[in-house]
């Protein structure tokens, strides 16, 4: 796929001139790559988004079948990130206090006075892993929202801060569905991403038994500082998008919500001229909801995040698209005429990229739309 060009096009456009923290990043990036490789066999794609996700402050849905090795990958992340790192077994029993926390009443010794003492729950960490979560009824799993979004805990009318850098990881088996508690849609929404882990290929499976079995083990060095990450976090923010790109990554968001069936979705536009949702069939058809607002702004921050891993000062239309599957695919809700003909959200992504050209950015900064999008 051909990048496209020249983001400085816009007369507007500075690139971020604090070149010596994206050099910081980009060799961090490097070197953690690296260390993880002492460990993990293969996963290149799923350690980026994780990195993308971390640098960007959002949190990621990992699914994938057990045995690959996703505990192992989040625990030696925050090892080389310096972060502290805590496991949940997301159980049927397990209740919200047993996750933040919960208050006692305690005994002054000396006084004999008694009070309540807040006791912190494994939620007050840097990097939580919410294991198999859709395991736990919805009152447990609500009980991340407060904390993922607002970085504190509510707990008998009294806030309690959650000291950043907070990375939520939650995973989610695609087998033995049975007895389980979906993420509703609200709730997902809330991560940034939702990864599939996959199986590896020969070749690293080859490599994981080799390495697995024997007796040697690796040493991970601490790469990155709190301190570190946390200045890092900010350098992001400030990478600057043109506005073509962030024209393109509304359009491309836009371009997932379905018309409403009672009205004409040719016609139907918002008061700047743009249509307000899909001009695609194939949408109209087949999903019932798009992805809303925040998938613009996670899209954008981990383009941004992405840009500046890979040592850029910009943001490129690239960056949008590469991430587009990742942060849709839990937001894109299909109806059941897409099982049927066999579509699930990543095709309907597909799509969507495909009628969706990086050139079509110069169309969406004005009213008028692309022919192709009107298809």
């Amino acid at each position: 796929m051909a990048e496209f060009p020249a983001d400085a096009a816009a007369p507007t456009f500075q690139p971020l001139d604090d070149v010596q923290s994206v050099a910081r990043l980009h060799h961090a990036y490097t070197l953690i790559r690296a260390e993880l490789k002492k460990i993990i066999v293969g996963q290149d794609e799923v350690i980026d988004q994780l990195l993308i996700a971390l640098f960007a402050r959002g949190h990621v849905i990992l699914e994938g079948v057990p045995g690959l090795a996703k505990t192992l990958m989040i625990s030696s992340l925050s090892r080389c990130l310096g972060l502290q790192f805590r496991r949940v077994q997301f159980m049927p029993d397990l209740m919200p206090a047993d996750i933040t926390g919960t208050e006692v009443i305690q005994e002054d010794k000396r006084t004999g006075q008694r009070a309540f003492r807040f006791l912190q729950g494994p939620i007050f960490t840097n990097v939580l892993l919410a294991d198999e979560i859709n395991r736990t009824p919805p009152k447990t799993q609500a009980a991340l929202l407060e904390a993922m979004q607002e970085l504190n805990v509510t707990i008998g009318g009294t806030r309690h801060p959650i000291e950043p850098p907070f990375f939520v990881l939650a995973t989610q088996n695609p087998i033995e569905q049975e007895g389980t508690y979906p993420l509703p849609e609200a709730q997902q929404d809330r991560f940034m991403f939702k990864v599939f882990v996959r199986y590896p290929g020969y070749d690293e499976e080859y490599q994981i038994a080799e390495q697995t079995t024997g007796g040697a083990q690796a040493e991970l060095q601490t790469v990155l500082t709190q301190a570190e990450i946390l200045h890092l976090q900010d350098v992001v923010r400030r990478v600057p998008a043109a506005p073509r790109v962030i024209h393109y990554t509304l359009e491309l968001v836009r371009m997932t919500r379905p018309a409403p069936a009672d009205r004409d979705g040719r016609a139907a536009a918002d008061a700047s001229g743009h249509p307000d949702f899909s001009r695609l069939d194939l949408v109209n058809r087949l999903v019932t909801f798009g992805a809303g607002p925040r998938a613009v702004q996670f899209l954008l921050l981990g383009a941004k995040a992405r840009a500046v891993m890979n040592g850029r000062k910009y943001v490129s239309i690239a960056d949008v698209r590469a991430l587009a599957h990742t942060v849709l695919r839990h937001r894109i809700i299909t109806n059941y005429a897409a099982e049927a003909e066999g579509y699930d959200a990543d095709r309907i992504i597909d799509a969507v990229l495909e009628a969706l050209p990086p050139g079509a950015a110069d169309e969406a900064a004005a009213p008028a739309v692309a022919d192709v999008l009107r298809q």
